[in-house]
């Protein structure tokens, strides 16, 4: 019976990450209005699964605090991809700060501090982030620099759980994670720098120049740290909340949030990196 179940999920969770496969490919290749639309709906759908999580919404229904954030949301990425400047999308983000308060101040006592932290939390921490992946999808040779994000998070995954299944002594975090080792750590970064310089060659060679073996072998190893951080951050707001997932949108996997943790935190460290690591080259 239990070989059945477990069998069953890893056939769900093999499916689920082959559709999420494809998705990514056909969204980042294309890039521009199609990756911004599917952006902002995995950013919708994040930023619900993190206030829902986080006690945000009262019931079923959603709060007005959600409702400031989905309009912040909704107005941030039409921004990012008609406008380009980064300026305006600072600007919505702040305001959105001012209208939860707005919401906190005139609805007291209806809405707690913490309910209004944790909605603007949510809002930077899920949909501000992953427009990153857009960003990094603009700059020059965006259309393969831009894979250095899922290099840098799910490489690094499967090299730190093939690593830690083979050699893994010491816990990296015993209370969060017991499965995971710092000799997995250590194997995810290896993994993904080594990825990140062999992508590097190819690119050079592909576009005939000799500078992204080095960028992209520290943008792996250093992505790998933070997409460590990202997994772990994820679960601990898990373990203080007590839940198990964010969501059930992606069958074996979660919500969003569970399957683009490490991604999230990779895409704006990417993407800095990239640029300034390109501009000390130049």
């Amino acid at each position: 019976m239990a070989s059945n179940i477990l069998g069953k999920i890893s056939k769900e969770r093999t499916i689920s990450a082959v559709i999420i496969v494809i998705a990514a490919l056909a969204s980042i290749l294309p890039g521009g209005i199609i990756l911004a639309v599917v952006l902002y709906v995995i950013s919708i759908i994040g930023f619900l699964e993190l206030t829902k999580a986080c006690g945000v919404r009262e019931g079923e229904r959603q709060s007005a605090l959600e409702i400031v954030g989905i309009a912040a949301i909704t107005c941030y990425y039409p921004i990012l991809y008609f406008v380009q400047n980064s300026s305006y999308g600072v600007m919505v983000i702040l305001l959105a700060m001012i209208a939860m308060m707005s919401v906190y101040v005139f609805g007291f006592p209806k809405y707690h501090a913490n309910q209004v932290m944790n909605a603007y939390f949510a809002l930077i921490y899920a949909p501000v982030m992953l427009s990153f992946v857009f960003l990094t999808r603009q700059l020059e040779d965006g259309i393969y620099l831009v894979w250095m994000i899922f290099i840098s998070s799910w490489i690094s995954d499967t090299f730190a759980y093939l690593t830690g299944v083979m050699i893994g002594k010491h816990k990296l975090a015993p209370v969060l994670s017991p499965k995971k080792s710092i000799e997995g750590s250590v194997g995810g970064i290896v993994g993904a720098a080594l990825f990140g310089a062999l992508f590097g060659a190819y690119m050079d060679s592909t576009l005939g120049q000799e500078q992204y073996i080095v960028i992209l072998t520290v943008v792996g190893g250093v992505g790998s740290i933070i997409s460590q951080v990202g997994d772990l951050a994820a679960s601990a707001i898990k373990r203080n909340h007590e839940i198990k997932d964010y969501g059930k949108l992606i069958p074996g996997h979660g919500g969003i949030m569970d399957r683009f943790d490490s991604v999230i935190f990779t895409a704006p460290i990417t993407y800095f990196l990239i640029t300034i690591l390109m501009n000390g080259h130049g």
